[in-house]
């Protein structure tokens, strides 16, 4: 009874002994003796102790820095260069195993292949065009790492260009140069601004002088009907009395200003003014006794 009991207990501590939990984010590859034996799911798993092992590879999005490092561009200038690359390892069973059979640390050796990927790329690129085609590096790099990984089991899900940094100089006079094409932009648009507002300045001034010459064209217009009118009715009502006509303007022009002029009695003037104010002036003694 007691070997029964004994055996029973070795059992159940075994049994314990090779429970395996494999998390959903995780695939495990059971190896018995050294050797590849079965695919482990998430869940839960049992491998014999001391003859299975059970690896869990993380099946997750990753992230691996390529670490700074000075690259020399096409215009022999020394840049600083860092990038990322973000991967997973491929959830079926072929890939789990080939990420684990096939390359040795695939984080590392995906880090040294983007570094000299980079140094490649870079190489044939001017200081300029690679700060202005990131784009462009970010898409050759992430296309070299899916062809060099292809047997690893690996997913490059994408790449980012952290930095290209140039020597503290350059980027010394870079800036200058930045600058300098905006100081001269920004006088570019206020010489435009300023010759815009003088267009407007010069039309407005056009329009007012075509205004003032209209007004004096009409008033002229006006002064020669005017005339034209009192032409006509000296004719028609002071025929052989020109003289009296133009003395009589005289009067008018003088008298708009409340001045006062001494005109003699015996002009014909007088008996203009007095025939048109509706009374005669008055005779002296020696005029009425003749």
């Amino acid at each position: 009874m007691s070997i029964t009991f004994l055996i029973l207990i070795i059992i159940v501590v075994v049994f314990f002994m090779g429970i395996r939990i494999v998390r959903p984010t995780h695939r495990g590859l059971v190896e018995r003796f050294g050797k590849y034996n079965r695919f482990a799911s998430p869940g839960f798993n049992w491998v014999f102790p001391i003859i299975e092992n059970l690896y869990q590879i993380n099946i997750t999005e990753q992230m691996v820095d390529a670490e700074p490092q000075e690259i020399i561009t096409n215009d022999n200038l020394n840049a600083k260069v860092d990038a990322q690359v973000y991967f997973k390892v491929k959830a079926d069973e072929a890939d789990v195993k080939n990420c684990q059979y096939s390359v040795n640390n695939y984080q590392w050796q995906i880090v040294n292949l983007a570094r000299t990927t980079l140094r490649n790329i870079i190489g044939t690129l001017t200081l300029k065009s690679a700060n202005s085609e990131r784009g462009k590096i970010n898409a050759e790099l992430h296309k070299t790492l899916c062809e060099e990984t292809a047997s690893w089991g690996l997913e490059i899900v994408r790449t980012e260009l952290k930095e290209i940094d140039p020597p503290k100089d350059v980027q010394e006079t870079m800036n200058k140069v930045v600058k300098a094409e905006n100081e001269k932009i920004s006088a570019i648009d206020y010489a435009t601004a300023t010759e815009t507002v003088a267009d407007g300045q010069k039309r407005a001034e056009i329009k007012k002088a075509e205004g003032v010459k209209q007004a004096r064209i009409l008033e002229a217009e006006g002064e020669a009907a005017a005339i034209k009118l009192v032409n006509e009715a000296a004719e028609h009502y002071f025929v052989g009395n020109a003289q009296v006509l133009r003395k009589l303007e005289a009067v008018e022009k003088a008298l708009v200003n409340n001045a006062k002029i001494v005109i003699p009695a015996n002009t014909e003037l007088v008996n203009v003014i007095g025939e048109m104010a509706g009374f005669l002036p008055i005779k002296n003694k020696e005029q009425v006794g003749k």
